[in-house]
């Protein structure tokens, strides 16, 4: 590629000085990649322009890396060699103006004074570390501009998993109630949320518990990640996840209980007014036979004595069944 030209897919990029002051740079413009300074490049993978540009671009990062960089792979992973650090890691998508619901991931590759990172759809996570360079955030090392965007995943998935708290707690309010009627469903969206994040988190975890017990003592100090740090910081948030899967379980539960109970007061009902009208049925019946010998066919007052013998009958059904416990 033209050196000239600019960054085809460049989403956003900054040049931190050694201040630690971040400085963005114009992504319509020829960057100059071996310049002093660290540098953010943060690409759009859908875009074919910018995948062409990964494999001709010197980035000063491993072969490996520049693969993954280029791969569709969906699952976390981190990996180290002694001059780069490269994987995938997860993220919230990002709507216009909120946090989705879905997961999106984030390929990185990064080196003492460099970091390449990408996504095919909008993340929250980097978005909101753009945001806090934007801001005047100063930044010392390649590591720590790395660790921020893992801690604002974890503020990110913080962020969803107070909402399904406040959630939760508002459903279990109406169960016990009573008033938990079409909460089955809305309760079911909010224990995928918890799988998913669980999912996400489990995989994150597993990744930084992993780079923790390898170690980085040989790494150059720049490269240097406090996996320590961030493990245990996701180790907490997992498992205030988990608890909330296993408490909108247990209210998933309760509710299908109390729609099983629901159930079986319409089923009593039932039977109960079926009981009551088959005396009732039987005494029309007998009087709707067309045969010679019937009572009441000669009488004055036979329609009047004939309902008499329907309301006694479903009376007697109705005591009957009062009487054996039936009917409270």
């Amino acid at each position: 590629m033209n050196p000239d030209e600019a960054i085809p897919g460049l989403v956003w990029a900054f040049r931190i000085h050694a201040d630690g002051n971040a400085e963005t740079l114009p992504v319509d413009t020829p960057i100059d990649i071996n310049r002093d300074g660290l540098l953010w490049l943060h690409l759009n993978l859908a875009d074919a322009r910018a995948l062409q540009w990964l494999t001709q671009a010197e980035l000063h990062v491993p072969e490996p890396a520049r693969t993954l960089l280029l791969s569709k792979d969906n699952y976390q992973q981190l990996h180290t060699v002694q001059d780069s650090v490269y994987g995938v890691i997860s993220d919230m998508l990002r709507d216009i103006d909120d946090t989705n619901d879905d997961t999106g991931y984030l390929r990185f590759a990064m080196a003492e004074h460099v970091l390449i990172s990408g996504r095919h759809h909008a993340l929250c996570a980097v978005d909101a570390t753009r945001r806090l360079l934007e801001e005047g955030r100063r930044v010392n090392g390649v590591a720590a501009l790395f660790e921020t965007i893992v801690e604002n995943v974890a503020d990110t998935m913080d962020g969803v998993a107070n909402d399904l708290a406040t959630s939760l707690d508002e459903i279990e309010e109406a169960v016990v109630s009573g008033h938990s009627r079409d909460m089955l469903q809305k309760l079911g969206k909010l224990r995928r949320i918890c799988v998913r994040l669980h999912r996400q988190l489990s995989g994150l975890r597993i990744v930084f518990h992993r780079l923790e017990q390898k170690g980085v003592a040989e790494m150059k100090p720049a490269l240097q990640l406090r996996a320590g740090k961030l493990a245990q910081r996701l180790d907490d948030l997992d498992h205030s996840v988990v608890e909330m899967r296993e408490r909108s379980r247990l209210l998933q539960e309760e509710l299908h209980l109390q729609i099983e109970e629901r159930g079986n007061e319409s089923l009593r009902v039932l039977s109960v007014l079926t009981a009551m009208l088959l005396p009732p049925t039987l005494v029309t019946g007998i009087f709707g036979m067309n045969t010679k010998g019937l009572p009441l066919t000669e009488n004055e007052g036979g329609f009047l004595w004939a309902a008499v013998l329907i309301v006694l009958s479903s009376a007697s059904a109705y005591f009957i069944m009062k009487r054996l416990g039936i009917v409270r």
